[in-house]
This record gives structure tokens, C-alpha cells and sequence, in this order.
């Protein structure tokens, strides 16, 4: 099959949809078939790590149209163009490569935008977190937790086929090889290694926050903190004079490729609740979540009453609440234990197979 995705990656929007569909573009290239991006270039993008990955990217010019057409998206914004003028530059694109499967992950794409390229592609798939807008696709996608396809009822066809839940997120092979090696461990739980990952971009420095607060813990003085930043992180030089100026050995880690071994190894996680949620559920590794924008509050709501997570709704929480939970969680292995098996239910890093069965034509 040949596959073209169209996905967008920025400071304003973070790296995760990129990330994604990445995970899902390898998988597809495993089996055989030939995927393509199409990607504007939006300051923060990640084209470059796209081919570096082996993957053709297509770019779109970089604009600061603000015209709109129709009705206003949410995230509009996010996609620095107009529906019609992404679709018309698009047009050219899809036409001459004639892909087998579209799959466009935008928040700023909607039924518009798909059926503007019609033409062009033999089937649809959306990828979507929000349940919020119209779309024509033949398949639609949200690995959100607790997500149910109902939600979906007033946006799609009555024939599009629907895969909600986190049963379907889309989490690298890396993921599940570890998993059972990542539980293991935890049945006996110690706390000598704090992950803190924000996010690729962390354009608020939510990280800075953490580590100020982090003096205010009483995490064990044999504790090593690693922090993970992408590298069009604003805020990364920061960050990196604060780390060495920390009461515990802490390293600053950048566009690392071994996400999956990083977790399976600590024994405590501050994450943003975005993609990362499913990976570190996959690895039962429990986490304080923190909230960074509103598409991730029902998320959070979801993980926290499932007994995966403890979340902190704002990072203006960050420094009066934080170190509260930490020490809850320091203080009791027990508690640590049963977040980890909760977490470890909602995913098993099987999802990318699951939904490339029907992608199958």
C-alpha cells in the first residue's frame, strides 16, 4: 500500500502528533508498504527528524495567513493556512503520489479539508483526540482512554469504522518488548530514578517549575532525576543551568531514541498528559500528571480515576501541590505498587498492530 499522513509538529502545538504517527508510519513500513508525510514548516516542526527516520516529507511554505474559511475550528490557528489554501497545496502532492490510505492527524483539519482532496485518495483515516468537528473518513482513530465511539455519532459517517480507546495507542515495538521486564521490577519498588518528561517542546517551562519544586520534596538523597526536552525546547538552556545546580545528580536529556528503556528503568515519573500518557501505562510506571493544555483535562480526569495517576490540573499547582504528592508517594511503596498495576491495564503497546488490521485493504 502507499500511505501519505499529514501531520504538523510546532512550539505551539508540540511534538506528539508528529510522534504518533511516526510510530504508526514505521509500523506500516515493517509490513511493506511505502508512507509519505506532509508537513508545514512551522517553527518547532520536526521534517528533519521525519527523514531521518527514512520517510519522503512534502513541505508546505511556512505562512501568517489569518483569513478563515467557514466555520471557526478550535485549534484553527494551529495550522498557519486556511483549510482551502492547505488543501490546494496539498492537492498537487496527493494527486501525483495517488496514495492508497490519507491519514491526516490536525486538529485544524476537518470535513472541508477532506473533502476538498476527495479525489485524490482511495480511503480516509483520522487521527483525533477531541470529538469536536465533522470529518469523512472511512476510519477514525482516538487511543484516548475511557474515549467511547458514541462521541463520534454527530461527526462521522454512519460507515466509518470507528477504533476508541487506549486498546489502540499507537506506542513504538520498543514499548511492549519491555513491558513485562518494566512490571517485574515494580513488585518491588524502589525510588532511586525520577523521570520528568514534558513534552518535546515545554514552551510554558513547566520543567523549571518541577525542579524548583522538587527542593521542597523529600525525595532520597541517592536519587537520580532525568529530565527529557526535545530540541527545539525554548526553555532547554535553562533548564540545563537549573539541573546542575540541583541537590541530586540530574541529567538533561535531548531528543533521545530509548524512551522506552528511560521508563522501564525509573521508578517515578512527572509527565504532561499528552501521547506519553499510553507509554507510560504500557510500563506501569506511575506518574504525577500534569495538565498543559485543555484537550488533556479528560485525559487526566480519566487516568487519575482509574488509579494510574495523581494529576495537578495546571502547572500554577506545580509549586504548592507537587511536593505534597511526591511525598505521598515517597512515603508509600505500597501506593506506588497499585498505581503501576492500574496503569499497566489501560495499555500493552499492541494498539499500532491492532489498527494496521484495518488499514489492510
Amino acid at each position: 500500500m502507499k500511505i501519505v499522513l499529514r501531520v504538523d509538529a510546532s512550539l505551539q502545538m508540540g511534538t506528539g502528533h508528529v510522534m504518533r504517527c511516526l510510530t504508526l508510519a514505521n509500523a506500516l513500513k515493517q509490513q511493506g508498504n511505502k508512507c509519505e508525510f506532509i508537513c508545514r514548516e512551522h517553527a518547532g516542526n520536526l521534517i528533519g527528524h521525519i527523514r531521518n527516520q527514512g520517510f519522503d516529507v512534502h513541505e508546505l511554505p511556512s505562512t501568517t495567513s489569518i483569513a478563515i474559511d467557514g466555520p471557526v475550528l478550535a485549534h484553527a490557528a494551529w495550522l498557519g493556512a486556511t483549510q482551502e489554501e492547505d488543501a490546494q497545496q496539498c492537492t498537487s502532492i496527493i494527486r501525483q503520489l495517488n496514495p492508497d490510505w490519507l491519514i491526516v492527524d490536525h486538529y485544524a483539519l476537518d470535513a472541508r479539508w477532506e473533502a476538498a482532496l476527495a479525489a485524490h485518495y482511495r480511503k480516509l483515516m483520522v487521527i483525533d483526540d477531541l470529538a469536536d468537528r465533522p470529518h469523512i473518513s472511512d476510519l477514525l482513530l482516538d487511543q484516548t482512554f475511557g474515549r467511547d465511539s458514541k462521541d463520534y455519532a454527530p461527526w462521522t459517517p454512519s460507515t466509518c469504522t470507528l477504533l476508541c480507546g487506549s486498546q489502540y495507542s499507537l506506542l513504538r515495538p520498543e514499548f511492549a518488548a519491555l513491558r513485562d521486564f518494566s512490571l517485574e521490577r515494580r513488585r518491588n519498588p524502589q525510588l532511586q530514578h525520577l523521570l520528568i518528561t514534558m513534552g518535546g517542546v515545554d514552551k510554558d517551562n513547566a520543567t523549571g517549575q518541577i525542579l524548583q519544586a522538587l527542593k521542597n520534596t523529600a525525595l532520597p538523597a541517592d536519587c537520580h532525576i532525568s529530565v527529557v526536552m526535545g530540541s527545539t525546547a525554548p526553555w532547554l538552556a535553562d533548564v540545563r543551568q537549573l539541573a546542575a545546580q540541583m541537590p541530586w545528580p540530574t541529567t538533561v536529556k535531548v531528543g533521545i531514541s530509548d524512551m522506552a528503556q528511560l521508563m522501564a528503568e525509573n521508578d517515578l515519573a512527572i509527565g504532561a498528559a499528552g501521547a506519553t500518557s499510553w507509554e507510560r501505562c504500557c510500563l506501569g510506571l506511575p506518574t504525577v500528571m500534569v495538565v498543559l493544555a485543555d484537550n488533556q483535562r479528560s485525559i487526566a480526569q480519566c487516568l487519575e480515576q482509574a488509579g494510574a495517576v495523581f494529576v495537578l490540573q495546571d502547572p500554577q499547582e506545580i509549586p504548592d501541590r507537587l511536593p505534597a504528592l511526591l511525598d505521598r508517594l515517597i512515603a508509600s511503596p505500597t501506593m506506588r505498587v497499585n498505581m503501576s498495576q492500574s496503569a499497566s491495564q489501560i495499555a500493552d503497546g499492541s494498539g499500532a498492530a491492532k489498527v494496521i488490521q484495518y488499514l489492510e485493504l
